[in-house]
């Protein structure tokens, strides 16, 4: 996606680099992707939309973070 505004190259790369890093630990977040009405908005950066996901996923996802903490 060509873009003359920096930041919104900047949201797709750090939506895709979260993606992989997820998938790393075999996360899938269904609906992760780039708010496009902040996108599209007068927002000063714009947003990164994690979406929903199940309550397994939300676990998985849990745990993940309590181990990183726990380093």
């Amino acid at each position: 996606m060509l873009s003359h505004f920096p930041h919104d190259q900047d949201v797709h790369d750090c939506t895709e680099a979260l993606r992989t890093a997820l998938r790393a630990h075999d996360i899938t977040l269904p609906s992760l992707g780039v708010d496009l009405p902040g996108l599209a908005g007068s927002y000063a950066l714009p947003l990164v939309a994690l979406g929903s996901c199940n309550t397994e996923t939300a676990r998985r996802l849990t745990d993940v973070l309590h181990k990183a903490a726990a380093r």
